[in-house]
């Protein structure tokens, strides 16, 4: 039940902010709304305003804003050809298909830049210690929260990744760390004999880096290149998979349910790392250009502008029935593929 409502909280936000990129976008460019829904299959409450029927149905996981001239208007409702999506120019309408996407990453941006102004992240560009464990040699020698490892054996080490891969290189054997210390200088521990970490068998020091929070600009710019790093990361396993260089773990609602119980249950920075995570995915998976995505009907908008004509609506349609039985299909097996995963553990 706790990862079941984490997971409606999680999907619930990224839609409704998809969704509502859609909505105010088709509002602010003259685009007629039938309906905006957050859910899938019959609707367990409906209230209209104005011209817009707001709607929650019995299934949390999707949602769709309906514009005339994007399918069948329902009975009762007037159609305004004028405010037609299809009467709108080829610019106007692919804004209104990216803009989904567009709030989904903007919004990643905003909760990353919140969380490494209030959390912060651990600092891996710097060898400074945060944190020691217990039981270790790192406690047993003296070294302290705030030290900055500036050697091992005589090998200077500036970040933490050198700093673990040089340590993880003598294993068992006895090494030399040269520390500095806030206020007292450069200290040298000799003869320091590292410990096996039960669970890994890895020989550790125990030490932990420092968490490092950012303000105001440093944060935004520092979220910026996280998830710039990420988009980057996440399109180059879409594309090593396409031509069998990699093979990527993909997950359907019932493995994002489990994880966004996970999360909650780590703490609320935690929840609130994935949730952005999660509308980075969410708002770059819709930008692909497959057909029943965003990203496929942008595809055609933008032959369209390129070309100054428009693709038949009957060829477009059959390409978007096509690509959405395949989309079905997939989140059919991805999902079998959770729950087998999840059982046979």
């Amino acid at each position: 039940m706790f990862a079941l409502v984490s997971f409606i909280i999680v999907i619930g936000v990224c839609v409704i902010s998809h969704e509502f990129g859609h909505f105010l976008s088709a509002k602010l460019l003259g685009v007629q709304v039938h309906e905006f829904a957050f859910g899938m299959g019959p609707a367990i409450f409906k209230r209209r305003k104005n011209e817009t029927l707001w709607s929650i149905r019995i299934l949390p996981i999707g949602g769709f804003v309906r514009l005339a001239g994007m399918g069948e208007a329902i009975e009762g409702e007037v159609e305004d050809p004028q405010r037609s999506f299809n009467a709108k120019s080829a610019w106007r309408r692919w804004l209104i298909l990216a803009a989904g996407s567009i709030v989904n990453i903007l919004l990643a941006v905003i909760i990353a830049t919140f969380f490494l102004w209030g959390h912060g992240v651990l600092d891996m560009e710097h060898a400074r210690i945060g944190e020691l464990m217990p039981g270790y040699p790192a406690q047993a020698i003296g070294l302290r929260p705030g030290d900055t490892v500036l050697a091992i054996n005589d090998k200077k080490v500036t970040t933490w990744p050198d700093m673990a891969s040089t340590i993880k290189s003598y294993a068992d054997k006895p090494i030399t760390i040269v520390v500095e210390r806030p206020g007292v200088g450069e200290i040298t521990f000799k003869d320091v004999f590292l410990k096996p970490d039960p669970s890994t068998g890895a020989y550790i020091l125990g030490v932990k880096p420092a968490l490092v929070k950012y303000e105001g600009i440093a944060a935004l710019n520092y979220s910026l290149r996280y998830l710039w790093e990420m988009t980057k990361n996440i399109f180059s396993s879409i594309i090593n998979w396409l031509f069998a260089r990699q093979k990527i773990d993909v997950t359907g609602p019932v493995g994002i349910a489990e994880m966004a119980g996970e999360a909650a249950k780590s703490g609320l920075w935690t929840f609130l790392f994935f949730l952005g995570i999660i509308n980075l995915n969410l708002g770059l998976f819709n930008l692909i250009p497959f057909p029943a995505l965003d990203g496929g009907r942008l595809l055609f908008v933008t032959v369209e502008m390129i070309f100054h004509k428009k693709v038949p609506e009957y060829i477009e349609q059959k390409v978007h029935f096509i690509g959405m039985v395949v989309l079905l299909v997939l989140i059919a097996l991805i999902t079998w593929q959770d729950i087998t995963r999840i059982f046979n553990r």
